[in-house]
């Protein structure tokens, strides 16, 4: 069975993480801090601080800003559920917006979309491929908008307009306009969840890159503190001779990194651009052009003048089929001992989203789209020989359904 997306786990990794058990320190610790320094350097922005998942670094960030009950979130109805999750914890009401054809947020939709009590646009760089930032950015900065700005909290008050908080769960090492992921929006959040391509195992990453007269090192203490139950001082600044007293400062969240985790991370930051990403985009150049012959493909978008993608997902999508032939096709395929997946089923055909009054006919791009695509298997182990096994199943399940 060719499987969809399973970690890479070498003896690098396993001789860190080893390390680690050993020095007797495998929570929050000097690890996790190199980690955030190396991530820094990375991504070109601010300052970083790593948290236990995605999902809590969103809505740590949220929070911080003061989203509350009232408030509105722009975010793309195609996403996975914890972009819009995060922002229903906040007691805040998630505004979904429908897409481009490159799967990501369409920001004429979210113009359209923009009220008095919008705090926050969430964009999703769906796959790895960035979003069209530089116009969200000059969007929130347009008069007509930040005068609707309504400022509740004094974070919002400071700046101004409508915060920017980018979902790049996917993302890390894309590129967009020579500026990698990270160093593109005010804030920035990465997942390094088990199937990302820079994993360790659960966590994720803030990346702090708000303009003044924000000082993103101050806001890194101040979340560092709050991701620790609102405790003023670390583990690790407690073992410092004499340093041993705290306070509680607020009551803050349990979502920290732990040393164990970021000992996976140092071992894939140093070696992402050169070995990961490099593998990754051979396995998507592959894939095109083993596809690119057929009438009934349509290949994803991952790179063009301005953008790189990170090439976490491959999109397939099959032309001129319905939702219920793209699922026979996924059930065909998975006959021949090959594991695909869809990258996602859009929010408003959650019943929970449903529940709530959100409709799919309100965002038909999003609906077309998904229900033709499927996700196909890109992990760093992937051979080229596996590759022309997953295009023949495709073949073969394609001419089953559709008998093209």
């Amino acid at each position: 069975m060719i499987p969809f997306s399973p970690p890479r786990m070498d003896q690098l990794i396993i001789d860190e993480v080893v390390d680690t058990l050993k020095s007797g320190w495998i929570t929050t610790g000097p690890k996790t801090k190199k980690f955030e320094k190396m991530l820094t350097a990375y991504g070109g922005h601010q300052s970083t601080l790593c948290v236990s998942s995605a999902s809590a670094g969103l809505e740590l960030m949220l929070r911080w800003f003061g989203v509350k009950e009232g408030d509105e979130v722009i975010l793309p109805a195609y996403t996975y559920s914890a972009t819009a999750n995060v922002v229903v914890h906040c007691g805040a009401t998630p505004v979904f917006v429908d897409i481009n054809d490159d799967f990501n947020i369409s920001v004429d939709a979210i113009k359209k979309a923009i009220t008095s009590r919008t705090k926050v646009i969430m964009p999703v760089d769906i796959a790895g491929y960035p979003c069209d930032y530089d116009e969200i950015n000059e969007l929130v900065k347009q008069n007509e908008y930040k005068n609707l700005f309504n400022a509740n909290s004094e974070e919002q008050k400071k700046l101004g307009r409508i915060l920017i908080l980018s979902d790049a769960a996917h993302s890390i090492g894309g590129i967009y306009k020579d500026k990698k992921v990270g160093n593109l929006t005010d804030i920035t959040v990465y997942s390094f969840h088990a199937v990302k391509n820079l994993t360790t195992a659960e966590g994720g990453a803030i990346c702090l890159n708000l303009p003044e007269p924000f000082d993103n090192e101050s806001i890194y203490k101040y979340l560092n503190m709050k991701s620790l139950h609102g405790q003023n001082k670390d583990a690790l600044a407690k073992t410092q001779i004499g340093n041993w007293k705290y306070d509680i400062v607020e009551a803050g969240y349990k979502c920290n990194m732990t040393d164990i985790q970021a000992a996976m991370g140092l071992v894939e930051i140093q070696r992402y651009d050169e070995d990961m990403i490099v593998k990754r985009k051979h396995i998507f150049k592959l894939y095109s052009s083993l596809l690119s012959e057929f009438a009934w493909v349509q290949l994803p978008e991952f790179e063009n003048d301005e953008k790189k993608s990170s090439y976490h997902v491959f999109l397939l999508r099959i032309k001129n089929i319905t939702e219920s032939e793209r699922d026979a096709i996924i059930a065909e395929i998975f006959k021949s001992e090959v594991a695909v997946n869809v990258h996602f089923v859009p929010l408003p055909l959650m019943s929970f989203y449903k529940n709530l009054g959100y409709k799919i006919e309100d965002y038909p791009k999003s609906y077309y789209h998904f229900s033709r695509e499927i996700s196909l298997p890109v992990y760093y182990d992937l051979s080229d020989e596996n590759i022309n096994t997953v295009v023949d199943a495709i073949k073969k399940a394609v001419k089953i359904v559709k008998a093209w």
